[in-house]
């Protein structure tokens, strides 16, 4: 198992990330795809038409999201840290994801970057 720990810089306030990062219409517009999403801790997700799925754990509005993913077999599911911090150019992100299964490590290190990230950076460009 592995676990990924990364920064990123949104040129858009934290209210906005977390609310792009939350509402089920603004993850589906930034996305392109079907999304089940509430801010309410114990309910199951389902994100990019349910290629990712799992448990919301912890919301901290504007501040702070705990998930729980899926991964196939009980007891591999990984946990998924996102906390959004005040920056002079917008939001820095502090992304923290673990227990990734070794052979799902470099699509999920790359999906942070390109689909995730790489596609909230060009919704507040």
């Amino acid at each position: 198992m592995k676990s990924i720990k990364r920064y990123y810089t949104l040129k858009a306030a934290p209210a906005d990330v977390y609310n792009a990062l939350t509402n089920p219409r603004m993850l589906e517009i930034w996305t392109g795809e079907e999304v089940v999403m509430s801010t309410e801790a114990g309910t199951e997700f389902s994100l990019w038409n349910g290629s990712i799925t799992g448990l919301n754990v912890e919301f901290e509005e504007n501040r702070k999201i705990v998930q729980q993913w899926f991964f196939g077999d009980q007891g591999n599911d990984s946990i998924v840290t996102i906390k959004l911090h005040p920056d002079k150019k917008g939001t820095s992100v502090e992304l923290i994801h673990t227990n990734i299964p070794d052979e799902a490590y470099e699509n999920i290190s790359d999906g942070w970057d390109e689909d995730y990230f790489g596609a909230l950076r060009e919704l507040f460009i």
